[in-house]
């Protein structure tokens, strides 16, 4: 069938328009989430091992025992799956880290408060953060008000 003139130029006109939206929102609310982020780091694995994703950690005295860094939390994927196969529990006190076994316990410390937390799930995949922790966790040590915070975490 053939298309008029007019019906080909709304439908471009309707596809620009589409593509300013789309601009738009990720200009005003952000233009890397968190599972975009996840998702390009697991493509590009092997480039960035040791590099931005580690920025601020640094590892302190005792052989490796023990880092510190930025954290984060988070709570909102209540019900999902971890990637030790455990299901999410925000009120639990777990936490995600890169390479650490599943179940190492870690003292993390915030400020004079401190919780101990077991691994359970991968992350966090944003620039710079060491460890995410559950949302109990983060609401025990004091974190849960700026989001984020220096933390100290020590292998128990």
């Amino acid at each position: 069938m053939r298309q008029s003139k007019s019906s080909v130029l709304r439908r471009l006109d309707r596809s620009r328009t589409t593509v300013a939206l789309i601009a738009a929102s990720l200009l005003i609310g952000g233009s890397v989430t968190e599972a975009s982020a996840k998702s390009r780091q697991h493509r590009h694995k092997h480039k960035t091992e040791n590099s931005w994703l580690n920025a601020n950690a640094s590892i302190g005295p005792g052989g490796g025992r023990s880092f510190s860094g930025i954290a984060s939390y988070y709570g909102n994927e209540a019900g999902n799956k971890t990637a030790s196969g455990q299901r999410f529990n925000q009120h639990a006190m777990t936490a995600a880290h890169r390479s650490l076994p599943f179940g190492t316990k870690l003292k993390v410390t915030h400020g004079s408060r401190s919780v101990v937390v077991t691994i359970n799930d991968r992350g966090p995949f944003i620039r710079g953060r060491v460890l995410d922790l559950s949302k109990g966790a983060a609401h025990a040590i004091g974190l849960t008000g700026r989001g984020v915070g220096r933390v100290v975490a020590e292998v128990q």
